[in-house]
């Protein structure tokens, strides 16, 4: 399959750091944006200054406001607006297309996956899943990063993850469309939850316990719905959990650690927050847990700081004082 062409829907943060990966790695990008004004910075000064500051972006990116025909295409918008942006789209342009999903989220009411929206949307388009500890800056920089492409035919992931492959950043291939994509979501109530341990200053050591114990969850939860274990000591599991967990650059790190610090959520919202998709992403979680039959006390405990339920020092204390048993 001819893979020169690559169209970056979403021209956030994320979106446009993909789309400067994939102009490295000798693509031809057509980046989709919002406005005639952000088109013009991009195509006109190589910025995005918006979403990535001062960073000079390739000129082979080209920014339009919608979508046209390429090789493959890249779902690059917030997990709750998936649907929204995929139904602007015409199925026919998606239609044996690969469809790269970067969205880390669960979505509010129907307790979809990012790839289980996509089928209602396009099915006939081709859905990989790009999930891995990365950071916007870091990619869109050139600095080094390693991520996970997950797709059910091996030949065309792997043809995929070399076409999207520079000097600086790296997918790995894999098969677990289902691990990966569960891993991206959850990480990020955890990620909450560790910043909120931070923001308390509950100490290291505390968050250094939650995080392993959010790994053990996050492994019972993918299991549950069909995903490897094994997938979580790789770059979309292990890589990224610990990354979002304990570095500021992390948005739902820093919302987390306001959390600790006392404040509301609707506060935190109404200030200068950007987006967490834990924030949305956990109600989701704590209702999939449930149907599936999953003993989630992390993903319940989060729930319960979002709603204002409990704080994170009691929060802890309960964790802490659940029974002894042995370490599996």
């Amino acid at each position: 399959m001819k893979l020169d062409n690559v169209c970056v829907i979403g021209a956030g943060a994320w979106g446009t750091a993909l789309a400067q990966a994939a102009a490295m790695a000798g693509r031809d990008v057509t980046l989709v944006v919002r406005t005639d004004q952000q088109a013009r910075e991009i195509n006109d000064h190589h910025t995005n200054r918006r979403a990535l500051g001062a960073q000079t972006l390739s000129t082979k990116i080209t920014a339009q406001p919608s979508p046209s025909a390429a090789d493959c295409f890249i779902l690059a918008v917030p997990a709750q607006s998936s649907r929204t942006a995929l139904g602007e789209i015409a199925p026919a342009l998606l239609a044996d297309k690969p469809v790269m999903l970067s969205a880390k989220g669960l979505e509010t009411g129907t307790l979809q996956r990012q790839s289980e929206i996509l089928a209602d949307m396009a099915p006939d388009a081709i859905p990989f899943v790009l999930s891995g500890p990365s950071f916007a800056a870091d990619v869109a920089a050139g600095r080094p990063t390693a991520v996970t492409l997950a797709g059910d035919d091996a030949d065309l992931t792997s043809a995929l993850a070399g076409a999207l492959a520079g000097p600086s950043f790296r997918p790995y291939a894999a098969d677990d469309r289902i691990g990966v994509e569960l891993a991206g979501a959850l990480k990020n109530i955890y990620a909450l939850a560790c910043g909120a341990v931070e923001g308390a200053e509950l100490g290291a050591s505390a968050r250094s316990a939650l995080l392993a114990r959010a790994y053990a969850e996050m492994a019972r939860m993918v299991v549950a719905m069909g995903g490897s274990a094994t997938t979580l000591t790789g770059l979309a599991g292990l890589g990224d959990l610990t990354l979002s967990c304990s570095s500021p650059q992390s948005r739902n790190y820093q919302f987390g650690m306001a959390l600790g610090r006392g404040q509301k959520v609707q506060a935190i919202l109404a200030g200068d927050a950007k987006l967490a998709e834990g924030v949305a992403t956990t109600p989701v979680a704590r209702a999939l847990a449930r149907d599936l039959g999953v003993d989630a006390p992390l993903i319940i405990a989060v729930d319960q700081l979002l709603d204002g339920h409990a704080d994170i020092t009691t929060i802890v204390a309960g964790l802490m004082a659940r029974p002894l048993k042995r370490e599996e």
